[in-house]
């Protein structure tokens, strides 16, 4: 081929190329628009709401005396701030109302403390897992015989939520058992079929595990029979859809929030006062709130306005310290309602630490100079719980498990990290490495574990004063 003809060549490909670009070029952005159709999670982002249905209850969400609040409330919220939009929350007016709404996908997610089961797997989309619980059957004792195993199911009066999982647990026992029979309410839910259980209106019911842990602080009667294995997952639920994008955004969410440690304080924080139940003495303290409280409570609200701490904390504090008994002396020395030692107490220029008034407004300024003793970047309610340690333990403990924490690769900032080492200031292994030397550090664990509990129960207490008993969406451990 000569040399002019291989020139026309490329100068006719060049106008060709030219010719496409030109082509494409004109194209209007509108169209190209028009043919790209967003996910479901760049949808929300675009629209800047997550929506989520969730239910009312203790565990899931509800207006407390702080604002609005719930471990999944809560989990729900720190996912919409990762997407970076508003959460948008509304609670169903009963529990099946959950799936129907998110079958239409009127919803985006639901976020209810809802079980992974295979009937609802064949209908709806389940993010990770985020926490394991298990179903349980709920007797008051002084009511019925315990049951101990399902075979002694039949014959008893039981009552679940309508379109719960404890149905499809029930509807599996009964093919062992065809003699199992049960109710189902669309109006009632887990917490209040729990209260009439312990009404004596009711012979038994089945509920989560994470649920019955907290209402049982508040009605210690209640008793768990035995359990249902196996254990369920808690997960959020999306709608069947070939569109995954907002699931996976969910899993990765919670992959991080497991990783960095946020889950688990989430989790203590709501759980962690239930967790270490005792009936025997929640029973005393119910009727002490009754009988003894009235006798200090003006007292306590006194030192909150002094020193701007929860005056139903310092009753708990309190109540962990003497019992409100105010004649309380220790093997030690320390005595008075607030258990102070002779030290603090000269410190503070209190003349009688027998005093309730006294004890208790010293016992508050001294925890708030506790606190204010603390780093400014902790933040609450980790700052509160490392000040009532140090109330316990004393400051120089703490921060030498602070510093075991540090070096252990563990957040020195964080309460339920510290409280990992703090036991071992009890094990010369360990204690002859700090400067403070040995301390009973499983002490100041325990210690904040009580005093946590207690005031879970009084903040509760205190909200149901004008309301019926069987209202249970108020309890919650007060933020701070």
């Amino acid at each position: 081929m000569s040399e002019s003809s291989q020139q026309k060549k490329r100068v006719r490909r060049i106008r060709l190329i030219g010719i496409l670009v030109a082509i494409l070029l004109s194209i209007p952005v509108l169209i190209l628009e028009f043919t790209w159709e967003k996910n479901h999670l760049e949808g929300i982002q675009s629209a800047g709401v997550l929506k989520v249905i969730t239910f009312n209850g203790p565990t899931t969400f509800f207006e407390g005396n702080q604002g609005p609040g719930g471990f999944e409330y809560e989990l729900a919220s720190a996912f919409a701030n990762k997407l970076g939009v508003k959460l948008e929350i509304e609670s169903a007016d009963q529990f099946d109302q959950i799936m129907t709404e998110i079958k239409a996908a009127h919803f985006d997610m639901a976020a209810a403390g809802l079980s992974i089961t295979d009937e609802r797997k064949r209908n709806f989309l389940f993010s990770n897992s985020y926490q394991t619980i298990k179903q349980q059957v709920v007797y008051r004792s002084g009511g019925i015989k315990r049951p101990r195993k399902a075979a002694k199911l039949a014959g008893r009066e039981i009552m679940v939520t309508a379109g719960s999982s404890h149905v499809e647990r029930l509807q599996k026992l009964k093919q062992t058992y065809p003699e199992i029979s049960w109710q189902e309410t669309a109006t009632e839910t887990p917490e209040n079929l729990l209260v009439r259980v312990w009404e004596k209106k009711l012979d038994l019911t089945i509920a989560d595990s994470n649920i019955i842990a907290v209402v049982r602080q508040f009605y210690p009667d209640l008793h768990i029979a035995f359990s249902l294995l196996p254990a369920d997952k808690l997960a959020w639920m999306f709608t069947l859809s070939n569109d995954k994008s907002l699931l996976k955004a969910a899993n990765k969410f919670l992959k991080e929030m497991k990783s960095s440690g946020e889950l688990d304080r989430l989790l203590d924080r709501y759980y962690g006062p239930s967790s270490k139940f005792n009936y025997v003495n929640t029973k005393k303290f119910l009727e002490r709130i009754d009988h003894l409280l009235p006798i200090y409570e003006e007292q306590f609200k006194l030192a909150e306005k002094n020193t701007g701490i929860d005056w139903r904390l310092l009753a708990a504090q309190a109540y962990q310290e003497s019992h409100w008994d105010t004649d309380a002396v220790s093997p030690t020395g320390v005595r008075g309602i607030m258990m102070l030692t002779l030290a603090t107490a000269q410190r503070l220029d209190i003349d009688n630490r027998r005093d309730p008034g006294e004890s208790i407004d010293g016992g508050a300024r001294y925890l708030k100079i506790l606190m204010d003793s603390l780093p400014e970047r902790i933040q609450q309610p980790d700052k509160l719980w490392f000040a009532l340690a140090a109330y316990n333990v004393g400051l120089g403990h703490l921060e030498d498990a602070r510093i075991l924490t540090q070096k252990a690769g563990d957040d020195p900032d964080s309460w339920i990290d510290v409280r990992k080492h703090l036991p071992l200031l009890a094990s010369p292994e360990w204690h002859k490495k700090t400067r403070h030397g040995y301390a009973r550090g499983y002490e100041p664990v325990a210690y904040v574990n009580r005093v946590r509990g207690y005031y879970a129960i009084l903040s509760w207490s205190d909200g149901q004063r004008e309301k019926p008993a069987n209202i249970l969406n108020e309890i919650d451990l007060p933020a701070l």
